[in-house]
């Protein structure tokens, strides 16, 4: 598998399809890893895409170079990852597809460096995060719905995720995506990801920092302050959301419309989970094709 090094990390990614193709990042969310774009990569790669998965921080064979990096998880340093991996592959410009929190990454570089993103597709939508405002709760529902978010704040989750992140994790993805019916050797192959020894440290700042619980990487203060004024996006955006997502539900208004200001379109996939891209690789890779036929490379 290779690898590319950048200021902060050895990031690890699969390659599909030819070098001088246009590209194609996609980017896995918690707790994923690439495996779930087995069956959209190559597609993509035989359009002659060149299609680059790569291994976010905390996961895989992907390594901090230095021990005195913070192990964060915050929003900042998933978006400055994408544009580091762009860099440092000597990528100028590419199209972006990630859930979760490579959506976010990939709606932060859409955000605050459009000129580094053809065009983006985004499961549920916006996904950079409101922290001056997350103290305000939702509705019963969805509290009940973040019940590990509020685990992983205390030290009995840090516990928990350090010794149970298998079952944990299993447990998320059955949640999340309740007409998916993935087996042991299905989740296993992802699951070896999560053995990565900054996964459980970059996870607890993740969901600590989201609420102002946890400080940010100093050295990322600048991007964060930029993602609090929520800024908007202008890339030529489909966002891709399953209508059983049992962590973020359709809602009948799209509240994310309003933050895309270029050309924009949500699309509802049916029976479809959290992990759109393992669950619905077909409507994914549709989604891709049809972003990059209007938009040029």
């Amino acid at each position: 598998m290779p690898s590319i090094r950048t200021p902060t990390l050895d990031i690890a990614y699969e390659e599909h399809g030819p070098a001088d193709g246009e590209p194609v990042i996609l980017l896995h969310g918690f707790p994923y890893d690439p495996r779930c774009f087995d069956e959209v990569a190559p597609p993509l790669a035989a359009d002659g895409r060149h299609v680059l998965v790569p291994y976010l921080r905390g996961y895989g064979s992907t390594r901090f170079l230095s021990a005195e990096t913070p192990r964060s998880g915050e929003q900042a340093a998933l978006g400055h990852d994408l544009l580091q991996f762009m860099d440092a592959l000597g990528i100028g410009r590419a199209t972006l597809m990630g859930y979760d929190w490579g959506g976010r990454a990939a709606c932060v570089v859409a955000a605050l460096w459009p000129e580094r993103a053809r065009a983006l597709v985004s499961c549920t939508g916006y996904n950079i995060q409101d922290i001056a405002t997350s103290a305000k709760p939702a509705s019963a529902a969805q509290e009940h719905r973040l019940w590990y978010q509020y685990y992983f704040n205390t030290a009995r989750g840090v516990a928990g995720l350090t010794g149970n992140r298998r079952d944990i994790c299993r447990l998320l993805w059955k949640l999340w995506s309740p007409n998916w019916a993935f087996d042991e050797t299905t989740f296993e192959a992802s699951a070896r990801s999560f053995d990565n020894p900054d996964f459980v440290a970059v996870v607890i700042q993740s969901y600590r920092h989201r609420y102002d619980h946890a400080p940010g990487d100093p050295a990322l203060i600048g991007i964060e302050a930029r993602l609090q004024a929520q800024p908007t996006i202008a890339v030529p955006t489909i966002n891709l959301h399953g209508d059983a997502d049992g962590v973020g539900p359709v809602a009948r208004t799209d509240h994310s419309a309003p933050k895309f200001t270029g050309p924009y379109e949500r699309r509802l996939i049916p029976k479809v989970g959290h992990n759109v891209p393992q669950e619905a690789p077909g409507a994914t890779v549709v989604a891709i094709r049809d972003i990059m036929k209007g938009t040029e490379p």
